[in-house]
């Protein structure tokens, strides 16, 4: 589908504050777990399914599509898409369908992935990225091995929690979780370079705006029976450029943490 021309929108200086308080932030790699340890996702393991081989025929798909780019394959190839499945569902772990995760949450298709990441610039070698919808953990491991400083955002506890689990493994010390309200971003958490969001709203909630540095890329899906890909950039103080990219399907965005 091809991209409408970009527009350029500008908000009133005088934007509401973000509520005070901010979520806990957890490391993957060395948090002490106050509910209780957290279980990963039951995976399946073996040569098939560990195999470099495997990942590097998902990837081909992915760039005979064009889809992506080699910042993008290349941490694909790394990082296991089988382990942040349930193992009932690892043998369809390489293939380009999205799977669910429990809690009416999905991991997203690959191709997705690829699209959202390659949205968000990833090639440009971004310092600050927050990625809204953590779910099982695995859009949030690969921007960890492209980005400098990763901050992953889920509403959902056990969904937080299995995603700590999936990630301690790889060892990604610039990842950081947070158990909390995407869509009330606290100011504590600075500016960001880019915002990639994996949940669809009708509209794209003010805070995540708020929380974009100048020149920084916003992605996410807008609408609810018809869903676009909405890419914003801010341009200046209260300038941003928005263009929707194609049609997508997403799970819808709530707020609130449960």
């Amino acid at each position: 589908m091809t991209a409408t021309p970009p527009r350029t929108r500008r908000f009133p200086a005088a934007l509401p504050g973000a509520p005070a308080g901010v979520p806990r932030v957890t490391s993957p790699n060395t948090a002490a777990q106050a509910h209780g340890a957290p279980r990963a996702a039951t995976v399946a393991s073996g040569v098939g399914l560990d195999s470099m081989a495997v990942r590097a025929r998902m990837v081909d798909d992915l760039a005979r599509r064009r889809l992506g780019n080699d910042v993008i394959w290349r941490a694909m190839r790394e990082v296991p898409r089988h382990r942040f499945v349930d193992a009932a569902l690892a043998a369809q772990a390489y293939e380009d369908t999205a799977l669910p995760i429990g809690h009416g949450q999905t991991i997203s298709k690959p191709s997705t992935v690829a699209v959202l990441l390659a949205a968000i610039g990833v090639q440009r070698g971004l310092g600050r990225v927050l990625d809204v919808g953590t779910g099982c953990g695995y859009q949030a491991a690969l921007l960890a091995r492209v980005c400098g400083t990763v901050y992953s955002i889920e509403r959902v506890r056990a969904l937080h929690e299995r995603a700590v689990a999936n990630l301690r493994p790889l060892q990604l010390p610039n990842l950081h979780l947070i158990h909390g309200d995407a869509a009330q971003l606290p100011e504590g958490y600075g500016q960001f370079d880019a915002i990639v969001s994996a949940a669809s709203a009708a509209d794209v909630p003010r805070a995540w705006y708020e929380r974009l540095q100048i020149g920084g890329v916003l992605v996410a899906p807008v609408g609810q029976q018809s869903q676009q890909l909405l890419r914003v950039v801010r341009s200046g103080a209260l300038a941003f450029t928005e263009e929707f990219l194609e049609a997508v399907n997403f799970v819808p965005l709530q707020s609130g943490k449960k």
